[in-house]
């Protein structure tokens, strides 16, 4: 287990994508049908996404399936404005602190361009709840 830890920490010093700052700081390493995995979990609230590398392919330190994930847990606009930011601890405080602090229910379901938000506390009928 230290050793995995070690091999974690200087793979760490690599790892200057600004993505990373939206998973976790430290990942889960596995061994998955005898492959080493790090298992990166995404650090938005009710996310329960793990993003997993394994670490004997060729593409190990291939960013794209975290991006993706990004893009659609935190949207494309925040995600934009990470990949101008120096390196991922510039996004993990600025960026990312800040979404999770000020975010609220009605900013996550706001509708972009349609107006504003309303609410209704009327009983959902027989066919409506089918």
């Amino acid at each position: 287990m230290f050793v995995d830890q070690v091999l974690s920490e200087q793979l760490q010093k690599e790892w200057v994508s600004p993505v990373y700052a939206f998973f976790g700081s430290m990942p889960v390493i596995k061994e998955i049908d005898g492959h080493r995995v790090h298992e990166f979990k995404c650090s938005a609230r009710g996310c329960k996404v793990k993003i997993r590398r394994y670490l004997d392919t060729k593409d190990a330190r291939s960013t794209s399936n975290m991006r993706k994930h990004v893009k659609s847990c935190w949207g494309g606009d925040v995600l934009s404005v990470a990949d101008n930011a120096k390196d991922a601890n510039e996004v993990r405080m600025k960026i990312v602190g800040s979404i999770l602090r000020n975010g609220s229910i009605t900013a996550i379901f706001e509708r972009k361009g349609k107006g504003k938000v309303t609410y209704s506390h009327r009983q959902h009928t027989q066919s409506e709840m089918r």
